[in-house]
Order: structure tokens, then C-alpha cells, then sequence
């Protein structure tokens, strides 16, 4: 796994556990105490990192599934800004056909915070673009995620 994808998501656990052990330690709790709050904080950065991480490999199975698949990353673009629907990012993406025939399109959209961050990756599949047009989908995050995100093209095939 790249460092940088789970940074966001352990700079969340990190600073939730040292606010709960700052508040431990400020409420004179025992060192019992202290250390329960420490796994808990070590086992949610490990959890973070983990659901990154795993979204990311899914993303990368799914890509690698595409056989005979050209690079279409210039075809496809982030239409607009990236809302909330529930508690998932969403993101309107537009496939446009350059080709002569009908085409499906297979493709890898990141979400990211506003540092940067890797937060969650996502699989689109938009089928039946017809030669010359366009056509739309919505990627949706794979799990809730809080704040501001922006999505992105990471990969796109055109199969």
C-alpha cells in the first residue's frame, strides 16, 4: 500500500486518540486506563488505513479485469462538484466517445480531502456510449466519509 493513501484517514485516528487520551490523562484516570485508550487508538488508525487500503486493491481488481481495455483517462471527466448523498461521497462523471463505434467505459475515481488524501476509491462502469456522445454516471463512495471531498479520474478504459 502507498503511504500517502491512508494518511487522511490515520491523521483522523491519530488526533481522535490524542484527544481521548489527553482527556484521560487530564481526568486522572489510571494507567489501566490510559492503556485500554491506546489500543483502541492504535486499533482505529490500523482500521483507517486498512479500509483505504482494501478499497484501493478492490478498485485495482476490478480495473484489472478489463481485457483489451485502451487508456480513455482523456475521454472521461468530473462533472461538477462532488456532493453528499447519505453518507457517501458522490460524483457525476461523463464518458464521451471519440471513436467511431459504441463503447463501454471502465473506470478507477479517488476521493480526496482537501490536503490531498486519499480518503476512498471507487469503480464506475458506464456501457453503451454511442460513437460521438456522451453519457453520464454516478461513483459513489464505498463507505461514509466525513468532510469535504473532491473526486477524481484516477484510470479510465474504454473496452
Amino acid at each position: 500500500m502507498n503511504r500517502t493513501h491512508a494518511t487522511h484517514a490515520t491523521r483522523i485516528a491519530i488526533a481522535a486518540a490524542t484527544t481521548a487520551l489527553l482527556a484521560l490523562s487530564t481526568t486522572a484516570c489510571s494507567e489501566s486506563d490510559v492503556d485500554k485508550a491506546k489500543d483502541r487508538a492504535a486499533s482505529a488508525t490500523a482500521k483507517a488505513g486498512e479500509a483505504v487500503s482494501s478499497a484501493t486493491e478492490a478498485a485495482a481488481s476490478k480495473m484489472a479485469e478489463v481485457k483489451d481495455g485502451a487508456d480513455a483517462k482523456g475521454d472521461v471527466k468530473v462533472d461538477g462538484p462532488t456532493k453528499t448523498e447519505g453518507d457517501r461521497a458522490t460524483a457525476k462523471i461523463t464518458a464521451t466517445n471519440p471513436k467511431d463505434k459504441k463503447a463501454d467505459y471502465t473506470i478507477s475515481v479517488n476521493f480526496r480531502d482537501g490536503d490531498g488524501n486519499l480518503l476512498d476509491t471507487a469503480v464506475l462502469n458506464i456501457t453503451d456510449v454511442d460513437a460521438g456522445k456522451s453519457k453520464s454516471g454516478t461513483a459513489r463512495s464505498n463507505r461514509s466519509l466525513s468532510g469535504t471531498s473532491k473526486a477524481e479520474i484516477s484510470r479510465a478504459l474504454r473496452h
